[in-house]
């Protein structure tokens, strides 16, 4: 339902014809955008319903892939060694199998409050005192909470920064980035809350391993999305801003900064068999979801990463297109994505 705006480069306009069909196919508005960068020009600028294309909302766990590729920044400079022992846990497990989602802390008994789960640091805190909810190693789960809290601590151990620093300073600030990870008070009129699903949310069983990782005790992901202290303090597994162009374009500065051998490490399936959280089958890559099962349209050295309401940033590099979608409306995973980003890489290709 909805009507589109934006531009389109001359051999993308199927593009702009998918994005309209989706949204009026839907019976709720949901506030989308799409963007998309083809040998690091943007091809796809396009908005629709009720947002603009400056409009900034919260975008999940979009968030883990700014963080990953921090990581990725970090590793190929020597800064950090993924095999090396991780020094922000308290039991032996690798830099590489913290990224690969194996360190069994998904969680903590009881849960996290809103305020807990905004901050890295106090999630870090938390899951210092925690018993792993598997054995370091044995299998791996969807950290959904608190993969990026793991992370901030280990670049705190190592390097004395952040990940929103080293975030800010690598890839947003040099790029002109529009997603944050700390959104600046001054930017808050942007920002539209996120709006719940339009048919039945999907609530997992409260004894099961998802409803630890995901917190559902304790909170909403709608309430924790919309929440000013999350958006402010950037949690990195979740707690990021931004739009369409954004995302996107994280994506684009990743091809260009990110060498062949480099790609070829983070892309290559890490965590296989099921998820011990998600249930889902060879869910990662080091560190970002294995995007090619899903979309088989994409070559099998994309990075990227999903958020909760259906948002999705990707790099395919050898088809050097940079993929981003964010929407309001929660309606994970997002299904319009195979269609939408399969369209932009036709035309990609079709160049």
């Amino acid at each position: 339902m909805g009507f589109v705006r934006g531009t389109v480069a001359p051999g993308f306009e199927t593009v702009r014809e998918e994005f309209a069909a989706f949204l009026s196919e839907e019976p709720a508005a949901t506030g989308s955008q799409l963007a998309a960068y083809h040998r690091g020009v943007q091809v796809v600028d396009l908005w629709g319903d009720d947002v603009g294309g400056d409009t900034l909302t919260g975008v999940f766990s979009v968030s883990k892939g700014a963080a990953h590729l921090v990581v990725a920044l970090l590793v190929q400079d020597g800064v950090l060694d993924l095999d090396a022992p991780a020094r922000s846990l308290p039991f032996p497990l690798s830099v590489r199998e913290l990224l690969g989602h194996r360190s069994g802390l998904i969680g903590v008994d009881g849960g996290f409050s809103v305020e807990e789960a905004a901050d890295d640091r106090l999630v870090a805190e938390r899951l210092a005192g925690q018993k792993p909810y598997w054995a370091p190693g044995d299998g791996y789960g969807y950290h959904a909470l608190t993969v990026g809290a793991l992370i901030d601590a280990e670049l705190r151990a190592v390097t004395g920064r952040s990940v929103q620093q080293w975030y800010a300073s690598l890839l947003r600030d040099r790029f002109g980035l529009e997603l944050w990870l700390g959104l600046p008070e001054e930017l808050e009129p942007r920002f539209r809350p996120l709006l719940p699903a339009a048919g039945p949310a999907f609530v997992p069983d409260p004894a099961s391993l998802m409803a630890v990782a995901f917190n559902t005790a304790r909170f909403d992901l709608l309430d924790y999305g919309n929440t000013r202290e999350v958006r402010a303090l950037g949690a990195s597994s979740g707690g990021g801003v931004g739009n369409a162009r954004g995302v996107a374009g994280l994506y684009a500065a990743a091809l260009r900064l990110l060498g062949g051998d480099t790609i070829t490490t983070f892309s290559r399936p890490y965590a296989e068999g099921s998820d011990l959280v998600t249930g889902e089958i060879d869910h990662f890559r080091l560190g970002f979801e294995n995007l090619p099962l899903t979309y088989p349209f994409l070559g099998r050295r994309t990075i990227g990463h999903g958020g909760a309401a259906g948002s999705l940033g990707w790099a395919d590099p050898d088809a050097e297109v940079a993929y981003g979608y964010v929407r309001r409306r929660f309606g994970y995973p997002g299904t319009e994505n195979a269609r939408l980003g399969e369209a932009v890489i036709t035309a990609a290709l079709g160049r």
